[in-house]
């Protein structure tokens, strides 16, 4: 049957770290994180880093291992990852792959696009019209060269309206035009999609954000903040709490905002597994027998 890559998707705080955990370890293999939020060691409670015990129950991989400070894109990780890959399966027949950053795991499984590069004078002045003009300027324009592109991206990023528009300019094409990639697998692959009420995830999220709250992350937070402007650091967790540290909030607020931001950037978690790709769908506390059985009948 080969080799299988078996990833473990699903809502921020849905339980997939445990999860993933348990089924190497009944497998007997190791895990690839594909959470580009917890690449960066400088990171850890705001991103949900799994503890010291969990790592040391399964050999993970791509976790803090780079810092802030390094450049490490989508297109690297992807590189690396298939390298660890290859050599997993020398002695693995199957491998886990866990995480929240749907395009890199996208990225394994089938390739990244092949995306022109813009010269940087045309996102130079992309910037410049949105410090001049602001969000919208850049929302109406990607409306009118990309519709399609328009009704996906997260039109609150300006970083991702700008490399979607400098791509229009440059080329004259739509953006999306360059993300057709097709659904041909690099790899064996099942994937697993954990569940959950909407009302019973909120309550996790939020609860675990007072978790966090309480295990020091306002405090790793503030150590960050004469570094606020890279982008790796404009994330759920860390772009808030640089509010109250700038003192345009009360911390209590920024915290509120934290619980909100992260219940959405769950449900379009949730959108985009809907959308993409085929899943199996599983409860999150599933017993590891049931879900073994599962993939036995897949992989046998």
């Amino acid at each position: 049957m080969g080799n299988y890559l078996i990833s473990i998707s699903g809502p921020t705080a849905i339980g997939k770290t445990t999860l993933s955990i348990n089924l190497a370890k009944e497998l007997n293999t190791e895990i690839i994180s594909f959470d580009s939020r917890q690449f960066y060691k400088e990171m850890s409670i705001g991103t949900a880093v799994p503890n010291k015990l969990e790592l040391d129950e399964v050999k993970h991989h791509f976790i803090q291992h780079k810092s802030i400070h390094h450049r490490y894109n989508i297109s690297t990780f992807s590189s690396d990852a298939k390298k660890k890959i290859k050599e997993l399966f020398i002695k693995n027949k199957n491998v886990i792959l866990v995480g929240g950053s749907y395009m890199y795991l996208k990225s394994i499984i089938y390739g990244i696009d092949d995306i022109p590069k813009a010269p940087v004078e045309i996102r130079d002045e992309l910037n410049t019209n949105y410090n001049k003009i602001g969000i919208e300027h850049l929302q109406n324009q990607l409306k009118l060269l990309d519709p399609e592109y328009y009704q996906k991206v997260d039109l609150s990023n300006h970083r991702r309206l700008i490399r979607a528009l400098e791509v229009c300019l440059h080329t004259k094409k739509p953006f999306s035009s360059f993300l057709k990639r097709p659904n041909k697998k690099n790899y064996n692959h099942i994937s697993i999609s954990l569940k959950m009420e909407r009302e019973k995830l909120y309550e996790r999220i939020n609860n675990r954000v007072d978790t966090m709250i309480k295990n020091g992350l306002i405090e790793e937070v503030k150590s960050l903040y004469s570094h606020r402007e890279l982008n790796k650091l404009n994330t759920i967790g860390y772009k808030e709490l640089f509010k109250y540290f700038g003192g345009f909030c009360t911390k209590d607020k920024a915290i509120d905002e934290i619980k909100k931001n992260t219940r959405r950037f769950a449900k379009k978690q949730i959108t985009w597994l809907n959308n993409n790709d085929d899943h199996y769908w599983i409860d999150p506390e599933i017993s590891i027998n049931k879900l073994k059985d599962k993939l036995n009948q897949v992989i046998g």
